[in-house]
């Protein structure tokens, strides 16, 4: 995704864009504005969803977008230190924008990792589905394994997940196998996504 497109996508959506102009370029002039723009941008960009054209991935909302581009505007020498504090200290609409502008920002692994390694510990569905998008090609193979059990474990749809057929591998087979069988234990049953996806992975390893 490219944030022109994004840009486009909000600006079409938006009545009036002045807010979110007057915002773009404050925080590439002052960098520690967004820590009061950023909380901002629902109550002065509304939180419904984009229209889907095709040009960004479904599910996204208005304030999720206003927010992505407030970070994919700081100067790169600032943009570390806010996306730490920002996420930090947001509330869970905060910290899901944080997580999808991370493919969008040159942050290094150690910025990044530990955001993703932390959405990946809470039980917020927001959280785990954007913690698992694009920007989990900074988890290592065992992070990423487990955050796929988790969301299958959650029920998450798998089609969030990015990168899932390259990433997936014996190992990860082995885990969704073991769930699957305390599923049936329990007298119950994984989700027909997952349960495909574990198909997949046997015939492969087969």
């Amino acid at each position: 995704m490219r944030t022109e497109d994004l840009h486009a996508e909000l600006v079409a959506e938006l009545a009036d864009t002045a807010w979110l102009d007057t915002a773009l370029e404050t925080v590439a002039r002052q960098p520690a504005a967004i820590a009061r723009l950023f909380p901002a941008a629902g109550r002065r960009c509304g939180r419904g969803m984009l229209s889907d054209h095709g040009r960004i991935p479904p599910g996204w909302s208005v304030d999720d977008a206003a927010r992505v581009l407030l970070l994919a505007g700081l100067p790169r020498e600032s943009a570390a230190a806010e996306v730490e504090q920002l996420y930090r200290y947001g509330d869970a609409a905060e910290k899901r924008a944080v997580l999808r502008a991370l493919p969008l920002l040159d942050l290094p692994p150690s910025v990044v990792e530990p955001l993703l390694l932390d959405a990946l510990r809470t039980n917020d569905t927001r959280l785990v589905t954007a913690a698992l998008g694009p920007a989990a090609r900074h988890l290592d193979a065992a992070a990423w394994r487990q955050g796929v059990l988790k969301a299958v474990f959650m029920q998450l749809p798998l089609a969030g997940v990015a990168d899932l057929d390259e990433r997936a591998d014996a190992e990860l087979a082995t885990m969704l196998g073991g769930l699957a069988r305390e599923r049936r234990a329990a007298g119950r049953s994984m989700a027909a996504d997952a349960t495909e996806l574990l198909h997949r992975l046997q015939e492969r390893v087969s």
